[in-house]
């Protein structure tokens, strides 16, 4: 099978790029913005300055069957557009359209769509879950570019042949991680106190490999066109539970404290932090369960596992 992943070069991109060469059944082409950091014989590079809606795909195309879409423009902690929404749209919008219509040219059979939780929205009830069946509720200008390119995608697949999968994972972590779970494991390795013993969230995380091995189903099997799935670890857990759980695995003390619940989020709107509030004291839960029963897909690695995996990979 030869396929195209785009946005090689990235926290998802990278490692599935590694794990499909691995496997040694897929003839790779790896898109992205700079020279990969990583590359395996019989893996085709290919270097483009930026995705949107005028990018030429060509010969890239070309005998492929599948393209995993990676790239995005993703959340900018310190925008400097004028006009984020634009920008989100000109990349994740207008550059998957534009993708996914040469792709109906060159007869590309499967298109995996990495999409977001937060199409869904920004929070849960801690008893409550996400689902595909749920009407959306993008929280930001990177969630409604997700959701108006889905639509997008799921009109192409009705109007020519080329099968669709949107996959919307919570947040990803796995070693170099971005986001909150790389900050929470940053502050334990340093030995910070931590303020989270008063926050009763649940949320659903998914781990790296466990993504992967979701998005590699997803290339082949047949039930998997033109569907949308939610995906997880399906382990749902609490901030400081997780705190503690890394602290354990990395053999560190757990110095978490309690501290009320407006006190903190008092102080990480003053501390700048505001954005990251939700994340850490919001809860966020997913049903997997269409992803379980229809694909018969379970997550492979435990969030133990997959946190044991982390910090070995950040000893090394």
């Amino acid at each position: 099978m030869k396929c195209l992943v785009t946005g090689a070069s990235g926290f998802v991109g990278a490692q599935l790029l590694k794990s499909m060469a691995n496997k040694g059944v897929y003839q790779l082409t790896a898109h992205t913005h700079s020279k990969l950091i990583w590359i395996d014989g019989g893996v085709e590079s290919c270097v483009s300055s930026e995705i949107d809606g005028e990018t030429g795909w060509g010969s890239i195309l070309q005998g492929v069957e599948c393209v995993v879409h990676c790239a995005a423009r993703v959340h900018v902690m310190r925008e400097d557009s004028s006009d984020p929404l634009g920008e989100f749209r000109r990349v994740n919008l207008y550059g998957t359209i534009n993708l996914a219509r040469q792709c109906v040219d060159a007869g590309v059979r499967r298109f995996v769509y990495l999409s977001s939780i937060g199409v869904n929205g920004l929070v849960t009830g801690p008893d409550s879950c996400f689902t595909e069946a749920d009407i959306p509720n993008p929280h930001n200008g990177y969630a409604v570019s997700k959701w108006e390119a889905e639509k997008a995608l799921m009109e192409i697949a009705k109007e020519y042949k080329l099968e669709v999968v949107i996959i919307r994972p919570p947040l990803i972590y796995g070693p170099d991680a971005p986001g909150n779970f790389g900050m929470l494991l940053r502050l334990v390795q340093k030995r910070i106190p931590l303020p989270f013993l008063g926050i009763r969230n649940r949320r659903s995380f998914i781990a790296l490999d466990n993504l992967i091995d979701f998005i590699l189903l997803c290339l082949s099997h047949p039930m998997a066109k033109n569907e949308i799935f939610l995906v997880s670890d399906d382990q749902d857990i609490s901030t400081p539970d997780l705190v503690k759980q890394i602290a354990e695995v990395a053999r560190l003390p757990n110095r978490s404290f309690y501290l009320p619940l407006w006190v903190l989020s008092l102080l990480m709107k003053l501390g700048g932090f505001g954005d990251r509030e939700p994340g850490l004291i919001g809860s966020l839960r997913v049903d997997i369960t269409k992803a379980k029963t229809l694909l018969g897909w379970s997550p492979p690695v435990s969030i133990q596992q997959s946190i044991y995996k982390v910090i070995s990979c950040k000893s090394n």
